[in-house]
């Protein structure tokens, strides 16, 4: 059985853009779960303030805000919206600055988000613009 190639289309890049999506979308929810615990006065964080920079009440409004905007922007790279893929790359840049803000009160999630915020820049900066492909060539 014979498949004519140029019937199908692929788009190589699509897994990345879904992958990205998802990894927003939690990313979102982890910054409203922390935001709400901040703005809550939750014994979970350290409340130093000369570390970070403002009080953790603040932060908290910071990252319930951006989450909820991060959430929005991965239904819309999901979606398949242009500018959700732009909104996502500056939410993962904002999401990145403002975890290093607060650095001092949760190190290690703040490195593994910045390493998420890598991952999800670099899958829509390098997939999310690109046409379909033909197999044809």
């Amino acid at each position: 059985m014979h498949v004519d190639p140029s019937t199908y289309d692929v788009d190589l890049g699509r897994p990345w853009i879904i992958f990205a999506g998802v990894m927003l979308g939690i990313v979102a929810v982890l910054n409203l779960i922390y935001g709400i615990a901040m703005i809550s006065d939750s014994k979970f964080f350290v409340n130093d303030t000369k570390f970070v920079l403002a009080n953790l009440n603040f932060w908290g409004w910071v990252l319930t805000i951006l989450g909820g905007a991060q959430l929005i922007t991965a239904g819309g790279i999901f979606a398949a919206k242009e500018w959700a893929r732009w909104l996502g790359i500056l939410f993962a840049a904002a999401n990145m600055i403002a975890n290093f803000l607060a650095i001092d009160s949760y190190p290690a999630l703040t490195m593994i988000l910045f390493f998420v915020d890598v991952i999800i820049i670099w899958g829509l900066f390098n997939y999310g613009g690109r046409d379909r492909y033909n197999l044809a060539g």
